[in-house]
């Protein structure tokens, strides 16, 4: 611990403000798979026991103040997609399949990660783009905090404008976001944990969120454990399905631990010791999530907001897993960092967007560290950063990025410095856009 940098204090309160930053994911995950069909009460506490599961193996066994849970994005895929109906656009797949499809999945990550695969393919990633990808993520999470807070909202002409100012929940948001900010000036190291309790108290004396207690039985999980039907997920039809949620899972999991960990300063030499580890906690977290009654587990980016308050090591990680078990009898308690506000053309989550900004400008930081002299390098990392936040997703800003650096490289003559791997990453790139 002392080798990072760290102290005990600071890896509780980093393990909690992780905690309360992802908190959301313990009420929002159930209720977008209760669109496919599932009962949310199960899920929800599939979440919780996946999740603590996950985040402790990332603890105890790859060290990294990383925290572990059903991904935000893959859930609407697998709800929206996978199993929606097909007179929505959906293919229409009963959720039990869609579940074994995802454990197909993540058998296939493990295997790619116990051969190494994954981890090569991270070592083949350009040390502009491993940058860029960091600084993705922070725009991505601080859009994501920005729409929660109601800060910016769409708009037909421009896609995204001002939000409106005068709602109590934007007025709450915002006010939270310069607390913090304000903290972090001082440069309190509670900031982001202070600031993020303080917004939930105001939300709660402003009417906005109710309070229901504090502690409550935890929902039971029969309804979705050990629900997956592997076997039917075998049908040729659904290879496609398998391909997507491997091909999602592998790419997201990759930018989240290089952007957290080299925002914690744990790259050497722009590699990420313990890859092999660290990548095969979420297919292993993804497997038992299936079982349990829940989708496509991964490196969660809100691990950045602990990182922001001091976590450097795996003790973090198991502070955040005992709060997501404690999240099952004080669910009442924990739902009020994840409540959503429903307002005339949204849903806002003013509680946690405060954090969520603030921790996007820490993400940011690394676009110092890009050459922007080197066009391959600095066009290609460009593309990756706004790709992100433009197209709401990890994945394609690494593909992006990717296919733009493989070919300026060979338009510049210099192909034989691009990794094989990145090249091989590129074409399957291209390949998907074409098949989509």
């Amino acid at each position: 611990m002392r080798a990072r940098g760290s102290t005990v204090a600071r890896e509780v309160v980093g393990g909690l403000t992780t905690f309360v930053t992802m908190s959301y994911v313990v009420f929002v995950h159930p209720a977008v798979l209760g669109m496919a069909g599932m009962d949310a009460g199960a899920v929800m506490t599939a979440t919780c026991l996946a999740a603590a599961f996950a985040t402790a193996l990332m603890g105890l066994w790859a060290n990294y103040p990383i925290a572990v849970a059903p991904a935000m994005g893959h859930n609407f895929f697998f709800a929206l997609v996978v199993c929606g109906p097909a007179a929505a656009g959906g293919l229409g797949v009963a959720w039990p399949v869609a579940l074994g499809a995802n454990f197909l999945a993540a058998c296939a990550f493990l295997l790619l990660t116990l051969t190494g695969v994954r981890e090569q393919l991270l070592d083949a990633i350009p040390e502009a783009l491993k940058h860029a990808i960091a600084v993705g993520i922070g725009l991505l999470i601080a859009l994501v905090g920005c729409e929660w807070g109601g800060l910016v909202r769409d708009a037909p002409g421009t896609l995204v404008t001002l939000g409106d100012l005068h709602r109590p929940p934007v007025l709450v948001a915002a006010g939270g976001t310069l607390l913090t900010a304000a903290l972090l000036a001082r440069g309190f190291r509670g900031a982001i944990l202070v600031g993020t309790l303080a917004t939930a108290v105001a939300a709660v004396a402003a009417g906005l969120v109710p309070y229901a207690g504090i502690v409550a039985p935890p929902p039971s999980l029969w309804p979705t454990f050990a629900q997956l039907d592997v076997a039917a997920a075998l049908r040729p039809e659904l290879v496609s399905v398998i391909a997507v949620l491997f091909f999602l899972g592998l790419f997201d999991t990759i930018g989240t631990l290089v952007g957290v960990a080299g925002e914690a300063g744990l790259l050497a030499g722009g590699r990420l010791p313990r890859a092999r580890e660290a990548m095969a906690t979420d297919a292993i977290g993804t497997m038992v999530g299936t079982i349990l009654g829940t989708s496509t587990v991964t490196a969660y980016v809100e691990s950045a907001a602990g990182v922001a308050a001091g976590a450097r090591t795996g003790l973090a990680s198991l502070v955040t897993a005992a709060c997501l078990l404690a999240a099952l009898v004080l669910s009442p308690l924990a739902r009020l960092a994840g409540q959503g506000i429903p307002v005339a053309d949204a849903t806002l989550y003013p509680v946690v967007a405060p954090a969520l900004i603030v921790v996007g400008s820490f993400m940011a930081r690394g676009v110092s560290r890009i050459d922007f002299a080197d066009p391959p390098a600095g066009i290609a990392a460009f593309l990756t950063i706004v790709a992100m936040p433009f197209t709401f997703s990890i994945t394609e800003g690494i593909a992006v990025g990717s296919i733009t650096y493989a070919v300026l490289m060979l338009a510049a003559g210099r192909a034989r410095e691009v990794h094989g791997l990145l090249w091989l990453c590129a074409v399957l790139f291209v390949l998907r856009y074409a098949w989509l």
